[in-house]
């Protein structure tokens, strides 16, 4: 297994057991593009996510989304909706050529 085959594991885990993240990402990636922008950063959509999670949480529970998740958000949004194509900058993912971590998901008690 590669590095990049482990991440889409991970992602697709993370993606199944939070629905809730991806409806948040589309709504306030439409709500970017209803401003009129032809371009912005799904990192960006996705520190809107964590600040606002954490406004509202109860602060019972530590609420984590992994950077290595966001451009796989970006990816699953262009293959939704391929009209938007261009909106987020999609790069190679050279992960491809490096060898699993085996690591796992990152708990709040790794940050």
């Amino acid at each position: 297994m590669n590095r990049l085959e482990e991440m889409q594991e991970q992602f697709e885990s993370y993606h199944n057991k939070y629905p809730e993240v991806w409806e948040e990402f589309k709504k306030l990636t439409f709500q970017m593009i209803n401003t009129g922008r032809t371009r912005y950063s799904a990192k960006a959509i996705f520190e809107v996510i964590r600040w606002s999670k954490i406004i509202t949480s109860d602060n019972t529970t530590d609420f984590k989304i992994s950077n290595n998740h966001v451009p796989f958000y970006a990816r699953a949004f262009i293959e939704t909706y391929p009209e938007h194509e261009g909106f987020f900058q999609i790069k190679k993912q050279t992960s491809v050529y490096k060898v699993a971590n085996n690591w796992g998901e990152p708990t709040p008690e790794d940050v």
